[in-house]
């Protein structure tokens, strides 16, 4: 039983940060952007989580620092693909890159370490206890004690959902992608649009990079976000953007980091490492499958 409820919380904590970067990946989607920069976004949000929390010795400021560190990514993306109407795959390629190469040398020059920083003045996003629902048998182990941005992952489904079908603003931004010449004709502007769905998909990035480094470890190490921002756009991509199906794959994708950090007691984490990623191929496999069954 305590091996199930492990899974089971290990399936929740892999999902979320997938989630959170997927959900922000679903509004640039329905604005009709191809956004690969999730990986980025999430890895300068995870850096400068650690660099808020550790200067102001606040979780609260990480998460701030975070969400900064993630628009200012989104920011360069919005620049090249919204104003300057440069190619979105390369340029989140190469922003991918940038982050990659930015963060390692932050973490260097500021923090003086290679590889990896933890201190002890990292402060970490703390977890919810809830003593009425922890006296309730297996159930009340899984839903109570987890990490305080799982709690948030979950209102940011409900959310978004709503705000994508049932608002406004969500209208509008289906109409950039589906159709933006009526978009535009109507008065409201496609690349305002654009640039609205990549900002908020900078904001929920930052999110998952704050959880990744102040939630699921309390640390910073180079390229520690290691392809979810893939998985994430994978996601989107196999239910077409709809939150409820990318909260569901998102806790398929979960599953397998939990499966892989249990089955390191029998077989070598290189290889326990790689099934997240498998299970990501596979994945597409299908839905290319069935993609051109419709197709054809």
């Amino acid at each position: 039983m305590n091996v199930f409820i492990g899974l089971i919380n290990g399936m929740i904590s892999g999902a979320t940060p997938i989630l959170l970067a997927a959900l922000g990946g679903t509004f640039t989607y329905y604005a009709g952007i191809f956004n690969i920069a999730m990986e980025g976004m999430m890895l300068g949000g995870a850096f400068f989580a650690v660099l808020g929390s550790y200067y102001f010795n606040s979780w609260p400021m990480g998460i701030l620092f975070a969400i900064l560190g993630a628009l200012f990514m989104a920011a360069i993306f919005i620049v090249f693909t919204v104003v300057l109407k440069t190619d979105e795959f390369v340029t989140g390629i190469a922003l991918n890159l940038f982050s990659v190469g930015a963060t390692t040398y932050l973490l260097r020059q500021i923090f003086q370490v290679k590889g990896a920083f933890s201190n002890e003045r990292i402060v970490s996003i703390p977890s919810l206890h809830f003593p009425a629902l922890e006296k309730i048998p297996v159930l009340g182990q899984i839903v109570s004690g987890q990490n305080l941005m799982v709690y948030i992952t979950l209102l940011a489904v409900l959310v978004s959902a709503y705000v994508i079908f049932k608002t406004r603003f969500g209208l509008r931004l289906r109409a950039a992608g589906y159709n933006s010449p009526s978009l535009d004709s109507s008065g409201v502007q496609t690349a305002s649009m654009r640039v609205w769905s990549l900002v908020i998909c900078g904001v929920l990035c930052g999110l998952a990079g704050a959880f990744l480094s102040l939630g699921y470890v309390t640390l910073f190490s180079e390229n520690m976000t290691a392809g979810r921002g893939w998985i994430s756009l994978a996601a989107v991509i196999l239910v077409n953007g709809n939150p409820w199906g990318i909260a569901l794959i998102s806790l398929v994708f979960g599953f397998t980091d939990g499966l892989g950090l249990l089955m390191q007691k029998f077989l070598p984490n290189q290889f326990t490492a790689m099934i997240p990623y498998i299970a990501t191929l596979i994945s597409l496999y299908f839905y290319s499958i069935q993609r051109r069954k419709k197709l054809a």
